[in-house]
């Protein structure tokens, strides 16, 4: 998909997507949000006010208040592309966020998907 279309695309749309995959794999709403929010910034409580928003999936991230230094240490491959290689800031971190569902599940445990 290009990147235009999935950053203008509603975070309302997504967001439940994203949780759903989680929860098919054995995985929690509550561990989909832990991720988002190590990633983010947001509280569980402005993941769930932003899914009852029209905020883009893009301006969910642009808006994002404090997304986590650490997250430059998350690698690997999503859709075939290695997410530190992708050089758009933005895309670079929407697929962060796919990179830490992928890990979740897989069943990995929280911290070390968090790098903790």
């Amino acid at each position: 998909m290009p990147r235009a279309d999935i950053t203008q695309m509603p975070f309302s749309k997504l967001y439940p997507l994203l949780v759903n995959k989680a929860v098919k794999k054995g995985r929690t709403r509550e561990e989909m949000d832990q991720v988002t929010v190590w990633l983010t910034g947001y509280t569980p409580e402005d993941i769930a006010r932003l899914e009852q928003s029209d905020t883009s999936y893009g301006d969910f991230f642009r808006n994002a208040p404090a997304m986590n230094p650490s997250r430059s240490l998350i690698t690997g491959r999503i859709c075939g592309i290695r997410v530190e290689e992708i050089n758009d800031p933005l895309m670079r971190d929407i697929r962060y966020l796919d990179k830490l569902v992928d890990d979740l599940a897989k069943g990995r445990p929280i911290d070390r998907i968090t790098r903790k």
